[in-house]
C-alpha cells in the first residue's frame, strides 16, 4: 500500500498508510492528524491547506479555479500550496510528503 508522510506543526514527521483514491484529508481524519477540514472536502474553505515538498508538487494535476480561489484565503501560502482534500492519492504518489501550516483560517466560523 501506498505511504505518505505529515510533517506536524512541531516538525515532527508522521508517516502513514494511503489508501488510492483517498484525498489527503480523508487519510488524515483516518489517522488523527491535525487537518481540520471544516468544509468537509467541499471547496468551501481552505482549512486543509497543506504545503507539498517540492519533489512531489510537480506530479500532482493543477489546481482548479475554485481550489486556487479558496488557496488564496489560506494562511502562510506558498507556492506548494494546495488543498488536502483536492489531492487524491495514487501510484504515482507514494512517498508524498506534506506539511501542515502552523495556523489555519477558518472562515465557517461565524
Amino acid at each position: 500500500m501506498p505511504k505518505m508522510t505529515f510533517i506536524a506543526q512541531d516538525g515532527k514527521s508522521i508517516e502513514v498508510e494511503a489508501p488510492l483514491g483517498l484525498s489527503v484529508l480523508e487519510i488524515a481524519h483516518r489517522n488523527h492528524i491535525d487537518l481540520e477540514g471544516a468544509c468537509e472536502g467541499s471547496l468551501a474553505c481552505s482549512t486543509c491547506h497543506v504545503v507539498v515538498d517540492p519533489a512531489f508538487y510537480d506530479q500532482l494535476p493543477a489546481a482548479e479555479e475554485d481550489e486556487e480561489d479558496m488557496l488564496d484565503l489560506a494562511f502562510g501560502l506558498t507556492h506548494t500550496s494546495r488543498l488536502g482534500c483536492q489531492i487524491v492519492m495514487s501510484e504515482a504518489l507514494d512517498g508524498l510528503v506534506v506539511k501542515l501550516p502552523a495556523a489555519t483560517r477558518n472562515m465557517m466560523l461565524k
